[in-house]
């Protein structure tokens, strides 16, 4: 694996893998890797010949009471977890590479309608700070094809309207969610939790999954979003939200709606933030 800390490194090497003829694969992460990162890598190698990574904690999309400098950040276990993923390149530049004129003179990039809704209500200005720092990443890449998490489904749905609208040449791939054994998804925030709010964790993923019954059950969706947010709370978790959105733009279903709906809760365990969703398929 090679590592860039700068533009021009990235160019360069990148320039080879092209020249080589190479389809160009791309995962950003902001570090602190886990497995569910790692199986992105891997999704990647299945549309690339050549993998890039790149591991940048992003200043922008910190809102004013988020702790950027308390990010989890662990650069040499990344680069190690990376090469054995088949990582081909890691990118690992610093703040000033990435926004040379400063972090508040930087050029924004704004998604509109599907950013401002829950995290983004919940965040202010959060998805302009990953709309941004993306947009720039793809430039700077310049792959063929991308992978995102669908954990952070609202993420990937602003991205992939950030690729449609700015028309950048580049296929965005969803990958699934990696889950831990008692259906807690992966994340980085996790390891702040201690074993027992850990466990009790788990009943995230199985209140998204009674969300989806209820909805497949003909249940209205204003009962299944309160039996939603009763449950959590019920285990000792704070909700933020437990709602019901169409998959497609997050916008709110009609009170018949069945099908093409995305189950989607954030809460607070303890001092830490989770969030995950499920897609509601219909009963096969």
């Amino acid at each position: 694996m090679q590592t860039a800390r700068t533009i021009a490194q990235l160019r360069q090497r990148l320039a080879a893998a092209r020249r080589a003829g190479h389809r160009v694969g791309f995962v950003p992460t902001m570090g602190n890797l886990h497995e569910g990162h790692y199986s992105l890598l891997r999704l990647a190698r299945e549309h690339a010949d050549c993998v890039v990574a790149s591991v940048f904690v992003n200043p922008t999309q910190f809102g004013p009471n988020e702790d950027f400098a308390r990010y989890p950040r662990s650069p040499d276990a990344d680069a190690a977890g990376l090469q054995e993923a088949g990582c081909d390149l890691l990118f690992l530049p610093s703040v000033e590479e990435v926004y040379p004129y400063g972090v508040e003179q930087c050029v924004k990039i704004s998604v509109p309608v599907v950013g401002a809704t829950l995290e983004g209500a919940l965040r202010p200005g959060h998805f302009d700070g990953v709309a941004t720092v993306v947009g720039k990443l793809f430039n700077l890449v310049q792959a063929d094809v991308a992978v995102f998490g669908q954990k952070d489904y609202q993420q990937l749905l602003v991205i992939r309207r950030l690729v449609r609208d700015l028309a950048f040449p580049l296929e965005i791939v969803a990958a699934p969610i990696v889950r831990e054994a008692h259906g807690l998804a992966m994340s980085s925030r996790n390891q702040y939790l201690d074993a027992a709010t850990r466990a009790k964790a788990g009943v995230i993923h199985a209140t998204l999954l009674a969300m989806a019954e209820g909805v497949r059950n003909g249940d209205s969706h204003a009962a299944v979003e309160s039996a939603a947010a009763a449950a959590l709370a019920a285990a000792g978790l704070s909700p933020d939200y437990a709602v019901l959105r169409r998959a497609a733009d997050l916008s709110q279903p009609d009170p018949g709606e069945r099908t093409g709906l995305v189950a989607l809760v954030a809460v607070r365990a303890g001092s830490t933030r989770l969030i995950d969703n499920t897609l509601i398929q219909p009963q096969s």
